[in-house]
């Protein structure tokens, strides 16, 4: 069985956190937007320079460029690849264009599942959040505490909070998601394939359901 997926939601919905984990089980590719920009990057090229002039900026990278991006990701992996795709298409020109590389590479539509969090919660959860600056772990004040207050449980290190966790700039990105992605959301709901997902469960079970949805 042929397995692609793309995993939408609001910041916060724990779609990075299902993707990796379907990944393991799956034995298919995970693939975010940040990790496909960090890697063209690294290769060079006029797609990686034309990321990173955006990137640099704080800006989001345009559409034009992000379709070359995983285009040529798509390319790379051979003629029936298989994916985990977190952070794309997170536009309507995007999932247009996506849905062009799939029909020129004979591939039916991928199975799409938003997992869906109220605004409020997305704000809670975020604000919570808490990292390691040494080994990058993630956890929450409230929901995923550390087993000591403000030290890392894998390494030890010191957890701080992210200098762009302020509500101000967490309603500023739902706007971005609101303005952006739910015309993808629309897009595949008309296209008749969007599943939806619960975000408010625990993770076991939002992960429990995603999977279940991917391998039915």
């Amino acid at each position: 069985m042929s397995y692609r997926v793309v995993l939408l939601g609001p910041p916060a919905s724990g779609k990075g956190t299902v993707a990796a984990a379907l990944s393991v089980t799956l034995q298919v590719a995970h693939v975010s937007t940040g990790q496909l920009f960090r890697e063209t990057i690294r290769r060079g090229g006029l797609a990686g320079q034309a990321a990173r002039q955006f990137i640099d900026k704080g800006q989001l990278v345009p559409d034009d460029v992000v379709i070359a991006i995983v285009r040529e990701w798509l390319d790379d992996h051979g003629t029936k690849p298989e994916f985990i795709f977190d952070g794309f298409p997170r536009t309507v020109t995007q999932a247009d264009a996506f849905d062009e590389m799939m029909a020129a590479r004979s591939l039916t539509r991928p199975t799409v599942i938003l997992i869906e969090v109220p605004a409020e919660l997305t704000i809670e959860r975020i604000l919570g959040r808490l990292g390691c600056v040494n080994c990058a772990a993630l956890y929450h004040a409230e929901f995923d505490p550390p087993r000591q207050a403000g030290v890392c449980d894998k390494c030890g290190g010191r957890l701080v909070r992210r200098a762009d966790d302020t509500e101000a700039t967490v309603r500023e990105r739902l706007r971005w998601y609101t303005d952006l992605t739910l015309g993808v959301v629309s897009h595949y709901e008309r296209a008749g394939g969007l599943q939806r997902v619960d975000g408010r469960q625990g993770k076991q079970q939002v992960f429990a359901d995603v999977l279940r949805i991917v391998k039915s």
